[in-house]
């Protein structure tokens, strides 16, 4: 579980296609405190660290996951937003997140205001529903309340400090980010789904 507060930012070192993509990252995690194992999340995909090094991390990726997310982009060079995974005690600063990406969406719209960037994105169809306003969704990792929703688009703002913390200062429209819908938008909807067909 992660929380979608992002604590590193990552590079892209290498990557390599051999079955699954495997990559390389470097990162300023205190590596010397990361086991084989552990889960690590990439841009909002959770993903197991599979080699390690004094200032970098590996990580396979297999191609149900390069179907479903943006990490089919990864080259050299490209900064990713990394989040170690929640320990019992951990503050809860964002909402909870799997790492379990849902889908793609698309940056539509970019504005500035005042020192913040309103950003609108469009969802896919099938996701849209589970977006609400005021609600949770975590797009690259990055845990952010919804604004508003017009039918498959939605808003986000982001603040000064999110833009800094993370890779967001680069987005640009067009641009496809990984989504998770709120865990619990999720289980509401089956639940719904359920008793609907009892």
């Amino acid at each position: 579980m992660f929380t979608g507060i992002i604590t590193d930012i990552g590079r892209i070192v290498a990557t390599k296609k051999r079955g699954d993509l495997r990559a390389r990252i470097a990162t300023g995690y205190d590596t010397d405190g990361i086991d084989i194992g552990a889960s690590i999340a990439c841009d909002g995909v959770c993903l197991t660290v599979v080699a390690l090094g004094p200032d970098w991390f590996e990580v396979e990726i297999s191609a149900e996951t390069l179907s479903k997310t943006n990490l089919d982009t990864w080259a050299e060079g490209v900064r990713i937003n990394l989040e170690r995974a929640l320990k019992v005690g951990d503050e809860l600063g964002g909402h909870i997140v799997s790492g379990h990406v849902d889908g793609m969406a698309e940056v539509v719209g970019l504005r500035d205001e005042g020192d913040s960037t309103r950003l609108t994105f469009r969802a896919p169809r099938d996701l849209a529903g589970f977006i609400a306003p005021k609600g949770s969704v975590a797009l690259n990792g990055t845990s952010l309340t919804v604004n508003e929703v017009e039918g498959c688009e939605f808003g986000v703002n982001l603040i000064p400090h999110t833009k800094t913390a993370t890779t967001w200062a680069a987005v640009k429209p067009g641009d496809r980010v990984n989504l998770e819908i709120d865990t619990l938008a999720r289980y509401v909807a089956r639940l719904r789904d359920w008793a609907g067909a009892a």
